[in-house]
């Protein structure tokens, strides 16, 4: 199931390349989202060619309109055409396009794919993830000094007045690309805010926990996914030992970060 994956994300890759290098319509949504023309068109790519692989799967996407018959499904697919599409119209390299096969609540297939910088994720429950085919693995230790971390600037001040030794990274649009950083061990550890869906987490989720990291919510608690509500609280992932450890420093000021 990887490798036709794989190729169906290539071929996503290459029509959201081809798009951006002409004019493209865009407009915004939901009163502060934008979404463009290559958005859509890589939608309806992915939903011609995903289903077919599974046509007893359900489907979730950003663009598509939600149909709660998924609920009933214990498959479904969770896709995100272009994540970080602000990044995509400003033409940054940092945008991705995320498919996740979900299986009663949690993810067993995934895949990431950042067309600008040809770097290919893929992830299997149980069998390891991989970048180009080279197996992943998120960095070890427990210390937070010298630790590079990405998230919501807000998130970064408060931790880094509780941490001051950390490393703050520049802004990875694609929040998918910005999780999946500690699989491939760019990043030692990557926070989201409250309020991100489904598909901005699901493949990223499997990524991070197949190269032995960990993904959860302030609360320990790992997402579930195919819900009737797909929004999720602030999340954490780092490495098992560098999870464990932001968990306990947090654990006194989580208000601040839910």
């Amino acid at each position: 199931m990887r490798d036709p994956l794989a190729a169906i994300l290539r071929e996503a890759g290459d029509l959201a390349l081809t798009a951006s290098k002409g004019p493209l319509r865009q407009w915004i949504k939901n009163e502060s989202s934008p979404v463009s023309e290559a958005d859509i068109a890589v939608n309806d790519l992915l939903a011609a060619r995903l289903p077919p692989l599974l046509p007893a799967a359900g489907w979730l996407s950003e663009e598509t309109e939600d149909n709660t018959a998924r609920l009933d499904k214990p498959l479904i697919w969770v896709v995100d055409p272009i994540d970080g599409t602000r990044g995509y119209l400003a033409g940054k390299p940092d945008w991705s396009i995320s498919v996740a096969l979900v299986e009663n609540g949690r993810p067993v297939l995934a895949g990431l794919y950042a067309p600008v910088t040809n770097e290919m994720f893929l992830g299997l429950r149980g069998e390891g993830a991989t970048r180009n085919g080279a197996r992943l693995g998120a960095n070890p230790g427990d210390t937070l000094a010298g630790a590079r971390l990405a998230g919501p600037q807000g998130h970064l001040r408060k931790l880094a007045e509780i941490a001051p030794r950390i490393l703050p990274q520049p802004k990875i649009h694609s929040l998918a690309l910005r999780l999946t950083r500690v699989a491939d061990g760019a990043l030692d550890a990557a926070m989201a805010s409250r309020n991100s869906r489904d598909w901005d987490l699901a493949a990223a989720d499997l990524l991070v926990h197949e190269a032995g990291g960990v993904l959860t919510d302030i609360d320990g608690q790992a997402p579930v996914y195919n819900r009737s509500n797909p929004v999720h609280a602030a999340l954490i992932a780092a490495g098992a030992a560098r999870h464990a450890a932001m968990l306990a420093l947090l654990r006194d000021r989580r208000a601040e970060f839910v």
